[in-house]
Formats: structure tokens, C-alpha cells, sequence
């Protein structure tokens, strides 16, 4: 059995960011022991409204939803050494990374400066890139074999031209051929980054923090996005019950929680999306690549239904939902039967027929 992708979410910092309190937020995960020299790692839930409405619908005896691996990584210490190889280690083996950033002051620190603590971790994943870039230079350049390797010798010499100018390699066109040389490397900026800034209450509607326009002018120079939310609050949100909930965030003006935005966000950062099986025994979301044909949708879910596939019988959620049941949609003639190259579309209910 293959099971759903498993992709890694690194969650980065400088110290005393509220970063662990997003971690716990994010996996429900209490149980870690805090490490300046060790990340933490656990699952977390991608919440979807629509696996919530097709569980209220079918009422089955388990749902499950789509997850992401998620790693707290220790915060990084300006001028440690030793901090910072394990923070850049850890980072090269995560698929995307959120870089949680303090606006808010408290007893230990009451100087907020959230545009520069993004500078400073910015600039670490900038000279690590430049550092791999140079090396590689070198050695190309050095090489009897140097007239073969041109392409990939001019590119680099692109991408430190960027790193140069304070850009990340994501932000640099690329041609095919380009794509697939960078693919053989571990770059840090070319990984998906979303920026959360970690607001006070009062922030949160009204955000008024100090360098909150700054931001906004760097995320939109480097191609990069940016969400505020505030973790005390979100901590409350977590402590509830679901009524409690819904009335806490009405009263605050909050129609969706921070921890579900940065959730979706990462998830679909990744170019990832769900397709769902739906029954009485199971609601599922299975995690796929976005293009991904219905046969390899198929061995996501086991390896036997991939190799004997015959069709897969594809509904719209959508179209589910206002209908109520399979059988309805069947009736309407809103029912389809797909081939193997067929694309499986996000939010597609799907039944796989096959034979071994």
C-alpha cells in the first residue's frame, strides 16, 4: 500500500516568536519537549470544509483528512554556528516553510522590529544558496569538462546574480532545461515560503504594528505571501468547543481561523489537492499532485488497484452535496466514467474499478 504523499512543513524563527505555540496549534501535538538544538516533529490535519459536509451527509464511521508533516525548528540564533548548520540542515529537508515572525511585545522583548527579524532569516537562506552556488562555480570552472556543462554554468551565474540583489531563486525565470537542473540541487530559496506575522489581539482586525507597510512592500518584491494572526488567540480558538468557538470568533469579527489559513495555504503551496472516497465505513481525502492522472490516483490509494485499473467512476462534489446521495446523482445523469489518463480535478469523488 502507498498511501497519500508525505510532505514535510518546516516552521522557522528567531527565538520567542510564538513559533512552538503555532506548532502545537497546527499538529494538536503537547507532548513535545521544547530543544534549542533539536526540532520537534508531528502530523497535522489540513481541515476541509468539504470533508465536513460530506461526514454530516454520509455520517460514516471514520472520517480522515488530508495531513502534512510538520517540524519545529529551533530558532535561529544570529552569529551561532552550531545553531545555525542545524537550522539550515533541517530546512533543506522540508518541502515548505513557514517563518513565523513576532509584532508583539512582552516582558522579555519590547522592541518590535518584524521587518528586520525577516531580513535577518531571509538573509541566512540567501547566503547558504550563494555559498552552494559559489562552490559549484568553482568546481565547473575548474573542470576539464567545463565546455559541457555551459548551460548549467550560465544559469548559476543567473542565480547568484539574484541572490546578489537579495532575491530568492524562486523569483528567476526558468526555461525547461533550467527547471531540470535546478532539481538537482537542495536550494533553500526556491521552496515555498509563507510569512506569518504573530500579531496581539488588538492587531488582528486592525492591524497597526510597527513596519506592517514595510512588509507588505518586501513580500511583494520577493514573491512571497504573508498572513497576520495572533497565537494567543488562536490558542483560545483551540480550547473551545465547537459552539463556544463560533460565537468567540464572532464576537472577535473572525470568520476563519489562522491556524486553517496557514493550513490551506502550505497545502496548496505545494501544489498539492484532494480527491475523496465516500462511504458508509470511511470519508476520505487522498493527497495527490495537482495534474495527476486517475491511475496514479489510483495507487495512492493501494499499488493493486494502480496495476489491475479499469475506469474510475468520478462525481463533483458539488454536485453531491445538492443531490444528497449517489444514487440521486446517478439519476441526473451527473456521473462519469474515466479512462487512466483522466485528471483527477481537485475536490473529484472518486470510486476506482479494477482487476487483479
Amino acid at each position: 500500500m502507498k498511501g497519500t504523499i508525505k510532505l514535510q512543513l518546516g516552521i522557522i524563527g528567531l527565538p520567542m516568536v510564538g513559533k512552538t505555540t503555532i506548532f502545537e496549534l497546527l499538529t494538536e501535538d503537547k507532548n513535545h519537549s521544547p530543544n534549542a538544538l533539536k526540532a520537534n516533529m508531528a502530523m497535522a490535519k489540513i481541515p476541509d470544509y468539504r470533508i465536513d459536509n460530506l461526514t454530516k451527509l454520509v455520517n460514516p464511521k471514520k472520517t480522515i483528512y488530508p495531513q502534512l508533516e510538520v517540524v519545529d525548528i529551533p530558532g535561529l540564533i544570529p552569529g551561532a554556528n552550531s545553531n545555525a548548520n542545524i537550522f539550515l540542515d533541517t530546512i533543506r529537508k522540508s518541502d515548505a516553510i513557514l517563518h513565523v515572525v513576532r509584532a508583539f511585545t512582552d516582558e522579555m522583548n519590547e522592541q518590535i522590529q518584524p521587518l528586520q527579524d525577516i531580513e535577518t532569516v531571509n538573509y541566512e537562506l540567501l547566503l547558504a544558496d550563494l555559498d552552494l552556488i559559489e562552490k559549484r562555480i568553482t568546481r565547473i570552472e575548474t573542470n576539464k569538462k567545463k565546455n559541457q556543462m555551459l548551460v548549467e554554468l550560465n544559469l548559476l551565474h543567473r542565480l547568484k546574480e539574484a541572490l546578489e540583489d537579495e532575491l530568492p531563486l524562486s523569483s528567476v525565470d526558468l526555461n525547461d532545461e533550467e527547471i531540470e537542473i535546478m532539481s538537482t540541487y537542495q536550494f533553500l530559496t526556491t521552496k515555498p515560503l509563507l510569512i506569518c506575522v504573530n500579531v496581539k489581539e488588538e492587531d488582528l482586525l486592525n492591524p497597526q504594528y510597527p513596519e506592517r507597510e514595510d512588509i507588505i512592500n518586501f513580500t511583494n518584491a520577493t514573491g512571497l505571501q504573508f498572513i497576520e494572526t495572533s497565537a494567543v488567540i488562536e490558542k483560545e480558538i483551540a480550547e473551545l468547543s465547537k459552539d463556544e468557538r463560533i460565537l468567540f470568533m464572532n464576537d472577535l469579527g473572525i470568520e476563519e481561523s489562522g491556524i486553517v489559513r496557514i493550513s490551506r495555504s502550505m497545502y496548496q503551496s505545494l501544489g498539492l489537492i484532494s480527491f475523496f472516497t465516500v462511504g458508509e465505513i470511511e470519508v476520505r481525502a487522498w493527497t495527490i499532485s495537482e495534474g495527476s492522472t486517475a491511475k496514479i490516483a489510483a495507487g495512492k490509494i493501494h499499488s493493486d488497484i494502480e496495476r489491475g485499473f479499469i475506469r474510475a467512476e468520478v462525481v463533483d462534489y458539488n454536485d453531491f452535496i445538492e443531490f444528497e446521495s449517489m444514487a440521486a446523482v446517478k439519476e441526473k445523469g451527473l456521473f462519469r466514467l474515466e479512462g487512466k489518463e483522466y485528471i483527477v480535478k481537485d475536490g473529484d469523488i472518486v470510486h476506482f474499478r479494477f482487476n487483479i
